[in-house]
C-alpha cells in the first residue's frame, strides 16, 4: 500500500522560501497537493518564486522580516486569512554570515538570536494559537543545523544561535502533544545551496586555498560521498509536515548524509 501524506488541500507556510531549501520544500507541498504561503523579505525575489511555483498549484506570498514581531503576527494573519486556516508551519530562515566567534559584535548576536531564537519561537506560539482556536491537529517543522550537534568552524553565531531550536522543538512537543499537534525539526548537512558556495568561498579564503578544494574536502567528509539537493532535503521537510509521520514529534532528524560522527 503506497505512503499517503493526506497534503491534498492542506493549509501549508514555508517562511524564507523565496529560493533555495524553501523553495524547494514549497514545491514538494504543492506536489502533494497542498495550497501553501510562501515568505521571503525580499518583495522581487518573492514576487518571481511565486511566478515560478504558480503552475504546481495555489501559492500567495507575503513578505515580512522574521525579526520583526508585527511582520509575524501578519505573516501568520495574512496566512490564515487566505487558506482558511493553517495545518503546517514550516520554519526556516537565511543563516547569518560566516565567521568565528570573535568577530561577531553586540548587533550579529541580536540579528541571530531573532532569526534562530526569538523568532521560531513567537511564530510557532502563534501558529499554535491558531492551531488551537480551530481544532487543528497540525505540524511544524524547524529547519536548523548539524551544527546544533556539532559546533562548525567560522560559524559561530549560527553555531550558538540554532541550539536554542532543540529545546523548541522538545518543549512544544510535551505541551503541544496532548492536543495532537506535533513538532519536529530537521538538522541539514551540507545541502547545495549559495549559502555552501558562501562557506567555502569564506573558508578558502581564511586557508589561501581555491573554493574547489573546500568544496571537494567538505564531500569527503560525508559518508555518501557528496553534497545533497534541496529537493532531497524537501522530502524530509514534506514527511515530518505531513500525516506520513503522524506517530513522530519531538524529533531532530538529521539529513546530512551521515556526515555526523555524535551518537544521540
Amino acid at each position: 500500500m503506497p505512503l499517503a501524506s493526506g497534503l491534498r488541500g492542506a493549509r501549508v507556510l514555508v517562511t524564507a522560501a523565496s529560493q533555495g531549501i524553501g523553495y524547494a520544500a514549497a514545491r514538494a507541498f504543492l506536489g502533494e497537493g497542498a495550497r501553501v504561503v510562501i515568505n521571503s523579505s525580499n518583495p522581487d525575489r518573492l514576487k518571481s518564486a511565486v511566478g515560478r511555483l504558480e503552475p504546481h498549484g495555489e501559492v500567495h506570498g507575503v513578505v515580512a522580516d522574521l525579526t520583526r514581531q508585527e511582520d509575524l503576527d501578519r505573516l501568520l494573519l495574512e496566512t490564515v486569512a487566505r487558506l482558511g486556516g493553517i495545518d503546517t508551519l514550516v520554519y526556516l530562515t537565511g543563516a547569518p554570515p560566516p565567521g568565528i566567534f570573535m568577530e561577531q559584535g553586540f548587533q550579529d548576536w541580536t540579528r541571530a538570536a531573532g532569526l534562530m531564537v526569538v523568532g521560531p519561537a513567537y511564530l510557532a506560539r502563534k501558529t499554535a494559537e491558531a492551531m488551537l482556536a480551530a481544532h487543528t491537529a497540525g505540524r511544524m517543522v524547524f529547519l536548523g543545523s548539524v551544527a546544533m550537534r556539532e559546533p562548525i568552524p567560522n560559524l559561530a553565531t549560527s553555531s550558538v544561535c540554532r541550539i536554542a531550536m532543540s529545546g523548541l522543538v522538545r518543549t512544544l512537543a510535551r505541551e503541544l502533544g496532548p492536543t495532537g499537534i506535533r513538532v519536529n525539526g530537521i538538522l541539514p548537512g551540507y545541502i547545495r545551496t549559495g549559502r555552501i558556495d558562501e562557506l567555502a568561498a569564506d573558508t578558502a579564503q581564511r586557508r589561501g586555498t581555491t573554493v574547489e578544494v573546500v568544496l571537494r574536502e567538505m564531500e569527503s567528509d560525508v559518508p555518501l560521498g557528496r553534497i545533497g539537493s534541496p529537493e532531497e532535503l524537501a522530502n524530509a521537510i514534506v514527511f515530518l509536515g505531513s500525516e506520513m509521520s503522524s506517530y513522530v514529534t519531538g524529533t531532530l532528524l538529521a539529513v546530512d548524509g551521515g556526515r555526523l560522527r555524535s551518537v544521540g
